[in-house]
Order: C-alpha cells, then sequence, then structure tokens
C-alpha cells in the first residue's frame, strides 16, 4: 500500500506515525514544503516570550524518527497538482527545482491553514511579519530585538499571547482589532472585558474597533499603522487576523465549505474515496449545532490524524466531532472555553439561557480560597448544554474539559446541578462549583398546592 501525505505538522504528524505503526509494510512517503516538520505552533508566543528557550522542545518528530519508521520524506518539496481519478501528484523539489510525479493508493490532506492576509497599501514594507511556523518565530524573535513600538493586528489568542510576551520583554505594544472586544470568538463580554482590563494595567495599548487602512514607512520599513480611526507607530507589525484553510490542490474533487475547508464523514475520508484529509485544513463536526464548522485547533488536528491512519484501510473508529475547547492563560488569569458562547449562540438564532456562578471555588477557612467565575450556556426548551467558560487566578481550567464530555453527551444543565464529584477542602467545596453553576439553572418545581390549583 503506497501512502502519501501532504503536509507534516499536528495532523499529518499524527497521521504519519500512527499509519506507520499500524501498517508497517506499507510505502510511506511524506512531502512538506518546509525545512522542519511537527512545529507545536501554539507554542510561538511561550518561544518568543523567553519561557521556552529550547525550541527543540517544541517539535512532535524530526525526518530522522520518521526514517526510523520506515517513512520517507521529503522536505522542501511543495506539490502543485493532484490526480485524484487517476491517483497521481506532482511536485518540485524547492531546492533544484526538479519535478517529479508520483502514485500513491491513499493520500492523506494534512496541508493545514495560512494566515490571512489582507492586501493592505504598505503590506510589502519591512517588518510586517505573519507568526505561523518555526521559521515565522525565528524572524520574531531577531526583529524584535531591534524594535521598541510593536502593532499586533488580530486580537485572537495567538495576537493576545504575542503581546502579554512583547509587554514582559519590555516592549511597548499596541493591539489592534476591527471587533470592539479582544477574543470575540471565544469569551463572552463580562470574560472579555477583565482581560482588557488586565492588558490596559500592564501598559498594553488597546485599539479596539478599527480597521488596519494601511502601512507606511520610511527606507523601506514600517513606522506606522493607519487605521480608520487613528495612527499608531510601528517598528514592527505582526498579522494574526485569522487563517484560511490550505486546500486549493483539491478544489473542485472533493466538497468543501465555501471557506475551502474539505468536508470530511465521521471516518474521516473526502468525498473521493481513498482521499482522507485532517487538521487545519478540514472542516469539523461541531457538536453544539450538530452542523460542520472551521475550528483549526491542535487538540482537532491531532485527534483527526490519529483517525485518519486507523481508518486508512477500512472503518474502524468514529469521529466523535469536538466542543472547540480550547484554553488560555495572559498573566495571572487561567481561562478556558468549550462549546458555544452567549453571544454565539444568539448570534445562530438559538433560544438560549445562562447560568453563571461567581463564588470561591474552595471553603473559605483554607489559608487561600480564591474567586472562580464559571459561565454555562444551555438551550431554554431542552435545557441541553451548549457551551461554559471559565475564569480564576488558580488553574481550574481542567473543569472545562469536563464540561465538554457533558456537551459531548448531550447532558442537561439540570444533570450538571447533580453530577457526583469528590469533595476534599483543598480542591473544592462539598457542592463543587460545577454542581452550583447547575442547581442555580435548576427551573423551579411545581408546589402540591399549584399541582392541584
Amino acid at each position: 500500500m503506497k501512502v502519501a501525505v501532504i503536509g507534516c505538522t499536528h495532523a499529518g504528524t499524527a497521521a504519519v506515525v500512527n499509519t506507520a505503526k499500524l501498517y508497517p509494510d506499507a510505502e510511506i512517503t511524506v512531502y512538506e514544503r518546509n525545512d522542519n516538520i511537527s512545529f507545536l505552533s501554539c507554542g510561538i508566543a511561550l518561544y518568543v516570550g523567553g519561557v521556552v528557550n529550547d525550541p527543540d522542545g517544541l517539535f512532535y518528530s524530526s525526518p530522522d524518527q520518521l526514517a526510523d519508521l520506515g517513512v520517507t520524506t521529503k522536505m522542501l518539496h511543495e506539490v502543485t497538482a493532484i490526480d485524484t481519478d487517476n491517483k497521481t501528484l506532482q511536485a518540485r523539489d524547492l531546492t533544484t527545482g526538479i519535478e517529479l510525479t508520483d502514485t500513491y493508493d491513499k493520500l492523506i490532506m494534512t496541508t493545514g491553514s495560512w494566515p490571512i492576509v489582507p492586501k493592505f497599501e504598505g503590506i510589502e514594507l519591512d517588518n510586517i511579519l505573519l507568526c505561523k511556523n518555526y521559521n515565522h518565530s525565528n524572524t520574531i524573535i531577531e526583529k524584535a530585538q531591534h524594535a521598541n513600538n510593536i502593532v499586533v493586528v488580530g486580537a485572537g489568542y495567538i495576537g493576545v499571547e504575542l503581546v502579554e510576551a512583547f509587554q514582559m520583554n519590555g516592549k511597548q505594544v499596541t493591539l489592534i482589532d476591527a471587533e470592539d472586544r479582544i477574543l470575540n470568538k471565544y469569551l463572552d463580554p463580562e470574560f472579555t472585558s477583565r482581560t482588557e482590563e488586565s492588558l490596559q494595567e500592564h501598559g498594553i495599548e488597546l485599539a479596539l474597533s478599527e480597521k488596519v487602512v494601511k502601512f507606511t514607512g520610511e527606507g523601506g520599513k514600517v513606522t506606522t499603522v493607519v487605521t480608520d480611526k487613528a495612527t499608531h507607530q510601528a517598528d514592527m507589525v505582526i498579522l494574526c487576523i485569522g487563517f484560511r484553510p490550505n486546500t486549493e490542490l483539491l478544489k473542485g474533487q472533493v466538497d468543501m465549505l465555501v471557506n475551502g475547508a474539505i468536508l470530511v464523514d465521521k471516518y474521516m475520508q473526502t468525498s473521493k474515496k481513498d482521499v482522507f484529509a485532517a487538521g487545519d485544513s478540514c472542516a469539523i463536526f461541531y457538536n453544539p449545532t450538530g452542523k460542520h464548522a472551521y475550528i483549526p485547533l491542535a487538540t482537532n488536528a491531532v485527534r483527526m490524524g490519529t483517525l485518519v491512519a486507523r481508518n486508512l484501510v477500512q472503518p474502524t473508529n468514529e469521529y466523535m466531532g469536538t466542543q472547540g475547547t480550547s484554553g488560555i492563560k495572559i498573566y495571572e488569569d487561567n481561562i478556558a472555553g468549550t462549546g458555544m458562547t452567549e453571544t454565539a449562540a444568539r448570534e445562530a438564532g438559538l433560544n438560549v439561557e445562562t447560568s453563571t456562578m461567581h463564588d470561591h471555588y474552595r471553603p473559605e477557612f483554607m489559608p487561600t480560597h480564591e474567586t472562580v467565575t464559571l459561565k454555562v450556556v444551555y438551550e431554554k426548551e431542552t435545557r441541553r448544554i451548549l457551551g461554559a467558560q471559565l475564569m480564576s487566578k488558580v488553574d481550574l481550567t481542567q473543569s472545562i474539559n469536563t464540561i465538554s464530555v457533558c456537551i459531548q453527551n448531550q447532558m442537561t444543565v439540570d444533570q450538571l446541578a447533580f453530577i457526583d464529584f469528590f469533595f476534599q477542602p483543598h480542591y473544592n467545596k462539598p457542592w463543587n462549583y460545577l454542581n452550583t453553576v447547575g442547581l442555580q439553572a435548576l427551573a423551579p418545581i411545581q408546589t402540591q398546592q399549584e399541582v392541584h390549583a
């Protein structure tokens, strides 16, 4: 069995390693256009900020490790065309320029995503950078040594983590976003407002509800970012506007969402037989809505890549879908979320209610008893849990994984109130805060008088 794998980061590495172990006789060839594989891109801010000093720890694997499994890795090889009807592909050696043609029995598309780069005036100026891969991170670190005013465009997870890292390194930092609040896709306003206050308390300038219009510079280097409302000084600009799936190679050959994300079935197979896909190039099945959505996360990628391998020869393990569970630490705040925010649910036209608890996570007689804020979003009619968000100074983020399981299993907020959780004063109260937020949402019961009225 000849297996061709296009791209080798989170999903690709998981698919390759598991395929090699499950099918030791398979002839596996990886095509990777970069000069490295398996980079853990969500560690970029930690690397830039100096928390991680040795970048080697940010790699899952290497060509040598894959070779030990019998895998051929063609580094700096860009696949230029795929013919899924005839099961052939064409690739170019980026070092020599030599073109080659290869065949396959099974194709695994793990081409990932690429940053969105709008065609702003002045985008070609030096020191306007992207933040996606290992080479990007090294360039950012190198150029940041000579920059004082750093502007980050895009207030998603990566943008927020980067401004924190730069501020902690003594830089003057501005965060620009066209939306009126940061992290708006992941958190509701009561959580983002507290995070915004924290960023501002640390001296980070927030330029929200501002759209970038152009960049200006001197001597070929960027000096200012011009928005529709203000001008911001910048020695360096990092674009973190969002990501788009890398799927041009299969356009018109497999089913996709409008944005180009590949649709796969529950066994990770595309609409074309023997063509599988995983990771940021794919749409995922989003359990809170029961529909496909584009949610590029490393956790989704490694699960999907592993499932590709297990289903490559015959359907074996079904994909369970995802809740889009994620977390972030900003200064002293530990934040996590799963499923839909109240904002997203209402924008989707769902009739939802919420329950929010704000209390000490363990008994007040303990030496410390930090506060936790936990919000659960649930469907009004069915009372099915759709999402949750948590924030606290102490790390309680694993609790969001518990609610992710609740959403996965279509549990109700009333059931959450009475789930069996242990009690130990070091960790919680007799009513765990997960129970408490469910208890607060319990529907009132009818009294005997009301029943017979």
